[in-house]
């Protein structure tokens, strides 16, 4: 789901609250509030709430339990093995509130092209980074910008926003891990 539309569902379930609730307590005048003629003590009071009120908070909060733990649990990132074109490694990346792929492959010692499109305006996204790489390149909305490395050693590399909110991940993998492990398993 797209994180606007989340917000926007949210923000509509309190005008709906907000409207159905018969009358507020701040558009009361002062001569239409009673005074409360209950004894105090150290305990909280009892507020009684509708059914469907109820209810609705219940099923509310637990949609938002189970959307975060599909978020943090399930949901696994995209990966994408990089096409060798003329000898350079290449992939297209779509930078939307996110990066996707958000996970590349690639083997060592062989140059890589990362093709940025940004579609997203959010300043957090208009910059890339590679810190391994030592590379800092800022992003033009609507447009490719491709990025080239070549990484020399097997190993994980992450990608950031310039904001660091937003990750990615490079996998550099020799190619012959799967030839490795069949040949030692055939002796």
């Amino acid at each position: 789901m797209n994180k606007i539309a989340i917000i926007g569902i949210i923000a509509s379930l309190g005008l709906v609250f907000g409207i159905a609730s018969n009358k507020a307590v701040a558009q009361m005048s002062h001569e239409q509030m009673q005074p409360s003629h209950t004894k105090q003590t150290g305990q909280f009071r009892r507020i009684e709430q509708p059914l469907w009120a109820k209810g609705a908070v219940t099923a509310g909060g637990l949609g938002l339990i189970g959307l975060e733990l599909w978020w943090f649990l399930l949901s696994k990132p995209k990966s994408q093995k990089a096409q060798s074109k003329q000898g350079v490694q290449e992939v297209t990346i779509t930078v939307n509130g996110g990066y996707e792929p958000s996970q590349v492959v690639v083997n060592p010692g062989q140059k890589v092209r990362l093709n940025f499109y940004r579609k997203d305006p959010s300043n957090c996204l208009e910059e890339i980074r590679f810190p391994d790489f030592h590379i800092a390149q800022e992003l033009p909305l609507n447009q490719v910008t491709p990025i080239e490395f070549t990484p020399n050693q097997p190993g994980t590399y992450t990608f950031t926003c310039g904001m660091n909110m937003f990750r990615g991940v490079i996998k550099v993998e020799p190619s012959n891990v799967g030839t490795q492990q069949f040949s030692t398993q055939s002796a």
